[in-house]
């Protein structure tokens, strides 16, 4: 099977079972204290649908241009990031819980960083393609240490 046809598997795999975990209408998230930088709901699925079909296509593309003894890292890398990716939605929304929230993207952050580094060494293009991923990723620990500040 073709790499994009497997990455996008595990990024769909990981956009449902995030959003199976994310609550935005729940009473909890309707209470809790937030920043008034904080987008409108509406902006989530805007941003995400992209940077979701951009992490299939780079990650796929970087393991693609990867020598075969050095591809399981990548396979490794993307299948850890969109792990951590999709348990941000259950810690911070299911778990109703912004410090686990928080420990969450801390990890996610560090795998982005890793996953840009490795595609890097393989396809510079796929690693800029990553960017965005990671820069709306600090955005949203921003925010979530922002949430985590003002309920704690």
């Amino acid at each position: 099977m073709r790499p994009l046809a497997l990455t996008s598997a595990l990024t769909a795999a990981a956009a449902v079972l995030g959003s199976l975990g994310t609550r935005p209408d729940s009473d909890w998230y309707t209470s809790v204290e937030r920043p008034s930088w904080e987008p409108p709901g509406i902006a989530f699925p805007i941003v995400w649908t992209p940077l979701y079909g951009s992490i299939a296509w780079s990650t796929a593309r970087a393991i693609e241009a990867a020598p075969e003894g050095e591809r399981a890292r990548l396979w490794a890398l993307t299948a850890a990031d969109l792990t951590a990716n999709a348990g941000w939605c259950w810690a911070f929304f299911a778990g109703e819980s912004p410090r686990r929230g928080l420990a969450t993207i801390a990890v996610l952050n560090g795998l982005n960083a890793a996953l840009i580094r490795e595609a890097a060494k393989h396809d510079t293009t796929a690693a800029a393609a990553l960017t965005p991923y990671a820069a709306w990723c600090g955005f949203a620990t921003a925010l979530n240490a922002s949430i985590w500040r003002r309920n704690r």
